[in-house]
């Protein structure tokens, strides 16, 4: 199966991947690693500076040592950027060592669900949120002591302004996803 973009259009004629192929791509850590990267940085990053990046988290260290550093990069460049390219993920030009994301890399998104910094989903986070507003809110419709002295529509004001400001952190620390979205 070849894959044909088109450039000035970008309307790729090979097929999503399907839910194995992705599973497939995400089992390895290194190229989750480097979606996580990539959908992060603004425009393309070079095959060193990618390296470096992951053998520090791998490591701890900063900087990592050079034998890790050179592990790290010969496994992207023979291996694991040139998969990522082959499905559609990344472009990588391994002339030139550069890589970027492309917008097909939103198939893989889904299964890369977002945790936040307490490790826990968005949609767990919300899920809890969501639910700890209602059972305030019925606590005090039904005169629950403390908490019915706070008119419901308080509480609802109180939980609607804790969704729009974790909306709006949750924007603001992946806001390069949506710029990638917007302008890729």
């Amino acid at each position: 199966m070849t894959r044909q973009t088109c450039k000035s259009s970008r309307i790729s004629t090979e097929p999503k991947l399907t839910e194995t192929e992705v599973h497939d791509l995400l089992r390895n850590e290194r190229r989750r690693q480097v979606i996580k990267h990539l959908q992060s940085t603004v425009g393309a990053t070079t095959l060193n500076d990618l390296a470096e990046t992951i053998a520090e988290r791998e490591t701890g260290e900063s900087p990592a040592p050079k034998n890790i550093r050179n592990s790290v990069y010969n496994s992207l460049h023979q291996t694991h950027l040139p998969k990522l390219d082959r499905r559609g993920i990344v472009e990588y030009d391994s002339d030139r060592k550069t890589i970027r994301i492309t917008e097909d890399a939103r198939s893989v998104d889904v299964y890369m669900e977002v945790v936040t910094p307490y490790g826990i989903t968005w949609s767990e986070y919300y899920s809890m949120l969501g639910i700890l507003s209602l059972l305030v809110v019925l606590a005090s419709l039904i005169g629950v002591p403390g908490i019915s002295r706070v008119d419901p529509v308080v509480w609802v004001s109180v939980y609607l302004v804790a969704f729009a400001a974790s909306w709006g952190y949750q924007l603001w620390t992946e806001r390069w996803l949506f710029l990638h979205a917007l302008f890729d």
